[in-house]
């Protein structure tokens, strides 16, 4: 699996006008919504927010991986924005957030879910790579840098 399997383009949004980790949270929630008649936004914030309540999801950096583990799902998802003004995510350094990748996986997906967390998080350990998403203005430039990675997207199937 690699990273252009779990997330596309329509998953992808680019300087939100959000104020608040909440709303934040329910951004990314709403898009991860989009592709899945059957799971609601509510359902997907309640499960994010469940798991920032085990304790904050942000790296550090400007970086968060708010994630969490639906029961009805078939296979993993993810959505990614990126903010013009950080928000407050209580993040490891204390530093504010302004790229938010996140992922929900089945319930029963244990493995797979800590490789897809690895692989989101060495992603985003890569300083250049974050700046060139940083300097991106709008969903394509987002996308193309993010579903272009070689380096770092694989993932065992």
């Amino acid at each position: 699996m690699n990273i252009s399997q779990l997330i596309d383009e329509d998953h992808v949004l680019c300087c939100p006008e959000v104020a608040s980790k909440k709303r934040l949270l329910e951004v990314v929630s709403e898009l991860l919504a989009m592709d899945l008649p059957h799971i609601s936004a509510h359902e997907i914030f309640d499960s994010l927010i469940n798991r920032e309540k085990l304790g904050s999801t942000g790296l550090g950096k400007g970086v968060a991986i708010p994630h969490g583990r639906i029961g009805a799902l078939e296979q993993p998802v993810c959505a990614f924005v990126r903010l013009e003004e950080p928000v407050e995510f209580d993040a490891t350094d204390g530093q504010p957030v302004d790229l938010a990748f996140a992922l929900l996986v089945p319930e029963d997906s244990t493995e797979e879910h800590l490789q897809v967390l690895s692989l989101i998080a060495e992603l985003f350990s890569d300083q250049e790579f974050c700046s060139g998403v940083r300097t991106c203005r709008d969903r394509d430039c987002l996308a193309r840098l993010l579903l272009n990675r070689r380096d770092v997207q694989q993932i065992p199937a």
